[in-house]
């Protein structure tokens, strides 16, 4: 068990800018995890334009609840817990589609996209005419809402609304999904695949570190796909946000004005000045990477990479973080673009993707073979040591009280001057105890 005295120490070490290594793959941890993070926080479940008409749905997760997203015939979107309350079987088992029913294969009670029990097999005769169906409808998710397109579920019926939640957070991501009128839509389907490692390493790694491009990207450099990290180090920001939220924007050097707006297709431009702000629109004419987390475990990346010999911004890559165990996680993986966009545009996107965040990317690949590493070690008993004989801590230093915010920066939040900083994944890992001390 996890007692208050514990997760004390662990405050004490994160105040010295360290974490004790053993948090990252604690079965005690993880289950409190899934009842105080996942039972309570906003977590992403797709995307508006995944639900095309009447009838469509998907089938998503919140941790380890599985959860049903369907379009009724009003054209509203509604999640439920994707089981049948007959005796609990999963009732939806395919990953999307369009359907006026659905159907359980254990006894065949039938529902509609409302929800509602529809059809008993045999239902007046082994039920009787006593039977009120309507008490037997789908279990809806307490809470759900829409940002931008970006559809969120929570399984606290008393959460602060949405927006509340994100907070100045959704500064930053109108830059990516809400700078047109027609916003992003999703191309495809998400793919998914599983990574022996710990839902908190890859959230803090989206979150801040993008330290680790000038070694573990190192080879995409060399390659002429993905922009050169190490001479571009010194320029743009990382910003911390409440709730844990955290980003960091990689700008072009001074002088580079031949690559505005990430690459985007030029009649997207005025587009982008008529919907976002002067001070959002400066940043995105001079972004080149808008990476970050919204926690706990919705990640984010907008970069370019070459297709072919010509750099573009390819895509806007969504992802969630699904904890399955300590050690494992479904990675469930988004790919987004302007809906205006020309759709050879949208082609050479989804290509670009496929190449370096699709499962056998070179990106993902630097990144699982990293994660699956940190797991391989910090299952090893020294580190997993709760009381530290090992000093087996993680250095979590870089910029601790060194670093000052930029006052001068546009955009809200705490901005600092350099994304070269563990100041935002700090902020994370307090919001992640904050919540796991909470009662």
């Amino acid at each position: 068990m996890i007692d208050n005295q514990t997760l004390q120490r662990i405050q004490e070490k994160l105040d010295e800018g360290k974490l004790p290594q053993w948090v990252k793959y604690d079965a005690d941890i993880f289950q409190m995890e899934i009842d105080k993070i996942f039972g309570t926080t906003w977590n992403y479940l797709g995307h508006v334009s995944e639900l095309h008409e009447p009838g469509s749905y998907v089938t998503r997760w919140i941790a380890n609840d599985p959860i049903l997203l369907t379009k009724n015939k009003d054209g509203e979107i509604q999640a439920f817990l994707n089981s049948c309350t007959h005796r609990g079987a999963k009732l939806c088992t395919t990953d999307y589609g369009n359907s006026k029913a659905f159907t359980c294969p254990y006894h065949g009670w039938t529902y509609d996209s409302d929800g509602q029990l529809i059809g008993v097999t045999a239902g007046n005769k082994v039920y009787g005419k006593e039977m009120v169906r309507d008490e037997w409808a789908l279990r809806p998710v307490p809470r759900l809402e829409i940002y931008a397109g970006l559809i969120f579920g929570n399984l606290d019926v008393n959460a602060m609304p949405l927006e509340s939640y994100l907070g100045n957070l959704k500064w930053y991501l109108d830059i990516l999904v809400n700078r047109t009128e027609g916003g992003l839509e999703v191309l495809g389907v998400p793919q998914r695949w599983v990574v022996q490692t710990n839902w908190k390493v890859t959230a803090e790694n989206f979150c801040a570190d993008s330290y680790h491009a000038l070694t573990a990207h190192r080879s995409t450099v060399e390659m002429g796909i993905s922009p050169d990290f190490v001479s571009q180090a010194g320029f743009g920001y990382q910003i911390k946000l409440h709730h844990g939220h955290g980003l960091n924007l990689v700008l072009n050097p001074p002088g580079m004005d031949s690559f505005k707006y990430q690459g985007l297709p030029n009649q997207l431009w005025p587009l982008f000045q008529h919907k976002l702000s002067a001070d959002q629109l400066s940043i995105l004419e001079h972004l080149q990477v808008h990476v970050g987390n919204c926690f706990p475990n919705l990640s984010w990346v907008s970069i370019p990479q070459s297709v072919g010999h010509e750099f573009v911004t390819t895509f806007v890559n969504l992802r969630v973080w699904r904890p399955i165990a300590p050690d494992k996680i479904e990675i469930c993986s988004w790919v987004l673009i302007d809906k205006e966009a020309p759709e050879a545009y949208k082609h050479q996107a989804n290509r670009a993707y496929i190449i370096s965040f699709g499962p056998s990317g070179t990106l993902e690949e630097d990144d699982c073979e990293i994660w699956t590493r940190i797991t391989e070690c910090s299952k090893a008993s020294m580190a997993r040591d709760k009381d530290l004989r090992y000093d087996n801590v993680l250095n979590y230093l870089m910029g601790f009280d060194r670093v000052q915010p930029d006052e001068n920066f546009p955009g809200p939040g705490v901005a600092y001057p350099t994304w070269l900083l563990d100041t935002s994944i700090r902020n994370f890992w307090e919001e992640w105890l904050r919540l796991l001390r909470a009662n």
